[in-house]
């Protein structure tokens, strides 16, 4: 890519838009993300017996094994919020970016 090209694209302001914002959704979701865990995994460190307890009295499932699933899915769930969000308001900015270096 030429150096004029990347230089006009970093001055368009819908560029620095997509940057912001790109990265302020995918700061959000990682600390999301980066609590979810810790704090399960920080349970399990400092109060093991919290998520050792049986699920019902007769059963040999702990209630961290369904936690530890959730964490798992909530991971799953932050990538599809961030793949909508990325599939639509990102491609237009994306899109838009494209069509005005094409113009020019």
């Amino acid at each position: 890519m030429k150096k004029e090209l990347v230089e006009q694209i970093k001055a368009n302001p819908d560029y620095q838009t997509l940057v912001k914002a790109r990265s302020g959704f995918a700061i959000k979701l990682s600390i999301a993300m980066l609590v979810v865990y810790f704090t399960f995994i920080l349970t399990i460190a400092f109060n093991p017996a919290a998520l050792g307890a049986p699920l019902s009295a007769d059963s040999v499932t702990t209630i961290g094994i369904p936690i530890g699933m959730a964490v798992i899915v909530f991971a799953f769930i932050l990538t599809g919020i961030y793949t909508k969000r990325a599939n639509s308001e990102f491609d237009d900015l994306n899109n838009k970016i494209k069509n005005s270096i094409k113009e020019n």
